[in-house]
């Protein structure tokens, strides 16, 4: 596998969360060909860094504060990524922007790393996305898809019998 695909975020803090959730409608939704690697990153920071060193293209998955409207979805790649960063929006982004950081001064980046991020709406104790996120993700999920597309993966929808 030379693809990895990380969510990034804490289910516990509503928005936070959308991370891991695009990579729960991923792992249930679709397979990919070639095979990919699909990693719920949660708030794991520095430990994701096994990760960044082992694919050649890395696709991260999170939250960003693009100072847009709630909903809006940024795609940053390679040297963009770190100065977004550098606006916490919660605990974890500390961890990510370290991960990075330290993967660059290790020389382990990966050849391609891309960011996909939404700007949150709510940040807060609760399981549930906001409403205007629940409303987006699908179209977030769809950026991901293509830019996987464009990688050469083939993204097929699967179905599901009850």
């Amino acid at each position: 596998m030379e693809i990895g695909i990380i969510g990034i975020g804490n289910i516990l803090l509503r928005d936070e969360g959308v991370g891991p959730k695009v990579i729960e409608i991923l792992r249930k939704n679709y397979k990919f060909e070639p095979e990919i690697e699909i990693i719920d990153g949660g708030t794991l920071g520095l430990e994701l860094l096994p990760y960044i060193e082992k694919y050649k293209k890395v696709l991260l998955i999170d939250i960003v504060d693009f100072h847009k409207e709630p909903g809006y979805i940024g795609i940053l790649k390679g040297q963009e990524i770190p100065p977004y960063l550098k606006t916490k929006l919660s605990l974890h982004h500390v961890g990510v922007q370290d991960l990075l950081e330290i993967a660059r001064l290790m020389g382990i980046m990966p050849e391609e790393l891309v960011l996909v991020g939404i700007q949150p709406e709510v940040i807060d104790v609760g399981l549930d996305l906001s409403e205007t996120i629940a409303g987006k993700i699908g179209e977030l999920v769809g950026v991901v898809l293509e830019i996987l597309k464009n990688w050469g993966v083939r993204c097929v929808l699967q179905c599901h019998q009850e």
